[in-house]
């Protein structure tokens, strides 16, 4: 039932991502062919099984149908039963059934348009206060201060690297630290250099991307920000371990 969820929600994330940076509502009008524009019946519209049943193409134009789609549903139904078994049917699995959806969404139209938008990230920070308040996960004043520690790292490495860093990053830390706290934001913050200074290496190794080409960052950021929220605390206490003898 959790990954059957997961992949509903991954076909609703589907029409955000691809409508949203288009100014487009992402309720009217109905799914539709990006070839033909026909209007998708329901029994097209079932999460995986209609892609599989059509093989990837409209039923109506028969244009292929991308690959995408599939993969979206698929990773949100992955990324929802794995959070099940690792923190079972709890208040923090609900904050991060709640959290995922947002940084798939961000991840993608981040990688299509290098570009993440002010009404996502309003939404965004938006939940995090409200689900925080009313579960109480992170205080107020750790809200406020993740925030703006968060935003404001990034502003710095910004301003040092004479706009090395998007605008909408920055902001998108500090939404962050509205559901994490302080600890784990800069524990996200870290984790997204590590990572995407690993998978730029990476890229430019196998030249995929070449030296000055533009790598979104924010993708990064979700990863980092995904493992904080399930492995913060036992990654800083592993650190604090080893490194430093506590």
């Amino acid at each position: 039932m959790i990954f059957v969820l997961g992949l509903t929600i991954g076909s609703f994330l589907n029409v955000c991502i691809f409508r949203l940076p288009h100014n487009q509502s992402i309720l009217f009008p109905r799914s539709q062919c990006n070839s033909c524009k026909m209007s998708l019946p329901m029994y097209d519209l079932v999460p995986v099984f209609s892609y599989l049943f059509l093989k990837g193409r409209c039923r109506n134009c028969a244009n292929h149908i991308s690959s995408r789609y599939i993969f979206v549903e698929l990773l949100t139904g992955c990324l929802f039963l794995y959070c099940f078994f690792a923190l079972g049917i709890s208040a923090l699995f609900l904050k991060i059934v709640i959290f995922t959806p947002f940084l798939i969404v961000i991840t993608f139209i981040d990688y299509d348009h290098q570009l993440i938008l002010d009404k996502m990230l309003i939404w965004f920070a938006g939940a995090g206060v409200v689900i925080n308040l009313l579960l109480n996960f992170v205080s107020v004043l750790d809200m406020i201060i993740a925030a703006v520690s968060g935003g404001g790292l990034l502003l710095l490495i910004a301003i040092l690297t004479r706009g090395g860093m998007g605008g909408g990053d920055i902001k998108f830390c500090a939404a962050i630290g509205l559901w994490l706290g302080l600890k784990l934001t800069l524990l996200t913050i870290f984790l997204a250099f590590i990572i995407g200074g690993f998978v730029s290496l990476l890229l430019l190794i196998l030249r995929i991307k070449k030296r000055k080409e533009f790598i979104p960052f924010g993708p990064f950021i979700a990863i980092g920000a995904f493992t904080a929220f399930l492995y913060g605390t036992q990654i800083i206490d592993w650190y604090l371990r080893i490194f430093l003898n506590r």
